[in-house]
């Protein structure tokens, strides 16, 4: 007698997996010491974890547990019992190429027609980091903690030296010296920790003050260039572009990379520390000690600490298409490297992206619209109570805007935009909600972009698995199978 019914997801899993090219994984693990315990296949190892993805259990000792207890964990894993911390370690020593198996849970999706690419939404949401706001303290409160516990161990200092000198009087000099008392021990730690954090949090904001000064400087040399432009205006933009320079260098020279290579996917933008004009950072920017890339940002009303997760969605079944994670929380810079994210996972061009009001800007609608030939329908949020300018009036953004706003009043406008929420908004739902996706298990930006990306991998599978028990397999590769 079988123990799963033979459609069952365990065993589309299993057959999803061998599908996949895992060669990459192979290689990592046949290069660690032969010496050590044989390894577990790879195949099971990333079944496990796909399985687990997909119906809510992430944490590795939840997963290790139901390999005895679950009867579809028990049929993935084929009798073996791998130890949560193997299990965890697995996870983390190849984060990076389970990531890449997105592309080609993708093109399995493709295959079996699920991806249209007519409209496709954009949207992003804020997911917990591994870490507590409560660990986060702000720059001023790091100088007044600093003030404080530096004064507190020159205190103790100060007490443990006035017991040497009384025991002194009454053992003699020249015995053997005490530890220091154990909360001198902790105080120190905790001075030294804090004074780590507070010089990385002013390195922070001295490159992001010279990240924005040589922007800046772009900008101005831009100007000077402009011919269309007269010349006292092009001289005084080339005066600004050496001042902001100098600015530049002298908070933060510039790092020179020979070597840097080229990133394999379009970088999103990253939080910029806020920093005074002499690069030194606001008494209201924060650090987290526990995962110091992680920011506080906004969600449902709520200060959390968190990363924000991006996705691009295609319309006809719900498959993420492109994905990514970044700690900047507004998401107006997100527009231009999500859409150039799609166009590098797919050849074809969608026909119409939608997005809501944070992601708008003229420069992102124009990039959009000029360089890569997609007709954004964007929201400009509500309409001011001052006569805004028409399509044709105004500065080049204001009649951007004018524009993409009647462009969505119009009766087909409204009919296209009114299937944003409809695309994007139960993608998000189902990770979070339906299957409790709400906080990264792992730390650091690298390490949360990769659990994104097999989050978002699970999800087209399980977009393929619920077209398959609907439509029937459409080829042998994929059918189901019984074990």
């Amino acid at each position: 007698m079988d123990w799963l019914p033979a459609k069952h997801l365990a065993y589309f899993v299993l057959d999803v997996v061998e599908q996949l090219d895992l060669g990459e994984v192979k290689q990592e693990v046949q290069q660690k010491d032969p010496r050590g315990e044989r390894p577990y296949a790879v195949e099971m190892m990333l079944g496990l974890l796909l399985y687990g993805y997909s119906v809510g259990v992430y944490s590795s000792r939840r997963i290790a547990r139901a390999t005895y207890e679950d009867v579809a964990f028990r049929v993935i894993s084929g009798g073996e019992h791998p130890h949560f911390t193997t299990i965890n370690q697995f996870r983390l020593d190849h984060g990076e190429s389970l990531g890449k198996l997105f592309a080609e849970g993708l093109r399995l999706c493709e295959a079996a027609g699920l991806v249209k690419l007519g409209l496709v939404a954009l949207d992003g949401t804020k997911i917990k980091a591994a870490a507590s706001k409560h660990k986060a303290m702000s720059y001023k409160r790091m100088n007044e903690q600093e003030a404080r516990l530096h004064q507190q161990v020159q205190e103790l200092l100060r007490r443990a030296e006035q017991a040497d000198r009384e025991e002194d009087e009454l053992y003699g000099a020249g015995q053997d010296k005490e530890d220091l008392p154990a909360e001198l021990a902790r105080r120190e730690t905790r001075l030294q920790r804090l004074r780590e954090a507070k010089a990385q949090l002013e390195k922070e904001a001295a490159e992001s003050r010279a990240a924005e000064l040589r922007e800046r400087v772009e900008h101005q040399r831009a100007r000077a260039a402009d011919e269309s432009l007269l010349e006292h205006e092009r001289k005084r933009s080339r005066t600004r572009a050496e001042k902001a320079e100098r600015q530049a260098d002298a908070v933060a020279p510039e790092k020179k990379e020979p070597d840097k290579q080229e990133p394999q996917q379009h970088e999103l933008p990253l939080h910029r520390v806020a920093s005074e004009v002499d690069g030194k950072p606001k008494p209201t920017a924060q650090r987290n000690f526990t995962d110091p890339e992680s920011c506080i940002m906004v969600k449902d009303g709520a200060y959390i600490q968190a990363y924000n997760a991006q996705a691009v969605v295609d319309e006809a079944h719900q498959i993420i298409l492109a994905h990514g994670v970044s700690n900047q929380s507004p998401d107006q810079e997100y527009l231009t490297p999500m859409v150039e994210r799609l166009l590098a996972m797919d050849s074809r061009t969608p026909r119409a992206l939608l997005a809501d009001s944070g992601y708008f800007s003229a420069d992102g609608v124009q990039e959009v619209q000029a360089r890569h030939h997609i007709e954004p329908y964007i929201a400009v949020g509500r309409e001011g109570t001052a006569q805004e300018p028409t399509a044709n009036q105004g500065t080049p953004a204001e009649t951007q805007r004018a524009s993409m706003r009647e462009k969505l009043n119009t009766v087909a406008g409204k009919a296209i935009y009114s299937r944003r929420k409809v695309i994007v908004e139960p993608v998000f739902g189902q990770i979070e909600q339906a299957r409790g996706f709400r906080r990264f298990s792992q730390r650091g930006l690298t390490k949360v972009r990769r659990e994104w990306a097999f989050v978002c991998l699970a999800h087209n599978l399980l977009k393929l698995f619920r077209h398959r028990l609907t439509q029937g397999p459409q080829s042998p590769s994929l059918a189901f199978c019984t074990g």
